[in-house]
């Protein structure tokens, strides 16, 4: 079997249980709100498993770390990992760095 091959079925491995902890999340009641036409999901930092970066400061959300997870109203694609305080922050500041969809998210 080939190194990519490996590599790819561990991807699909770790995609298909963020996506369970997703679904798991959005059957508690109240685990969602809405603000502003932005979806809001608190997470505990038992259920991050790997790192983020926070589009409203450029710092990495580290592993296990509590956080919110937001996305626009109807596009659960679009979600962003957020600190919880730089999201609150928000309408004081705005995104600090301005990425487009297909821009490598660290480096």
């Amino acid at each position: 079997m080939a190194g990519g091959s490996r590599r790819a079925a561990r991807r699909a491995q770790a995609r298909a249980a963020l996506q369970r902890a997703d679904d798991d999340a959005a059957r508690v009641p109240g685990g969602e709100q809405v603000e502003d036409g932005w979806v809001v999901r608190s997470v505990s930092g038992t259920a991050s498993s790997r790192p983020y970066r926070c589009p409203g400061c450029d710092q990495e959300l580290a592993a296990l770390s509590p956080h919110v997870v937001v996305w626009p109203e109807g596009r659960p694609d679009d979600r962003r990992h957020w600190h919880s305080t730089c999201w609150a922050a928000r309408g004081r500041r705005g995104v600090k760095v301005h990425r487009s969809k297909n821009a490598p998210r660290y480096g």
